[in-house]
């Protein structure tokens, strides 16, 4: 049983540094305070997705002022049809309501890095 508690609060930790889930009004309220956001189209199938995650979630532990929504490729097709996005692995950088830049499928860390970082 405490093998089965230490493994649930194991994966919530993990949890808690990979976005949350989108959500317009959270998102907006963000885009009104001019935050700075990442919005990362994934797919629990993609490859490429699963590469951007760790870089994702080591981003996110350094910049804890970037907000983080995680969109499900495969769920959330009206998020997809707002932003215009056509494919997973897609990372949409947000400062307040501008949009500053976007990739897919980028898996370098340093431009991954980089691509945030217009954000500040």
């Amino acid at each position: 049983m405490a093998s089965l508690a230490t493994a649930t609060l194991l994966m919530s930790s993990l949890v808690a540094w990979a976005g949350q889930p989108f959500d317009a009004e959270a998102f907006r309220s963000a885009q009104a305070a001019n935050k700075a956001i990442l919005v990362d189209v994934t797919a629990s199938w993609c490859p490429t997705c699963r590469r951007q995650r760790p870089i994702v979630e080591k981003i996110e532990k350094e910049k804890p002022d970037l907000v983080v929504y995680e969109v499900d490729f495969d769920k959330a097709k009206d998020v997809l049809k707002r932003f215009r996005v056509q494919y997973q692995s897609t990372l949409i950088v947000f400062r307040g309501i501008k949009e500053v830049a976007r990739s897919t499928g980028e898996t370098d860390p340093a431009l991954i890095h980089a691509l945030i970082e217009k954000a500040f």
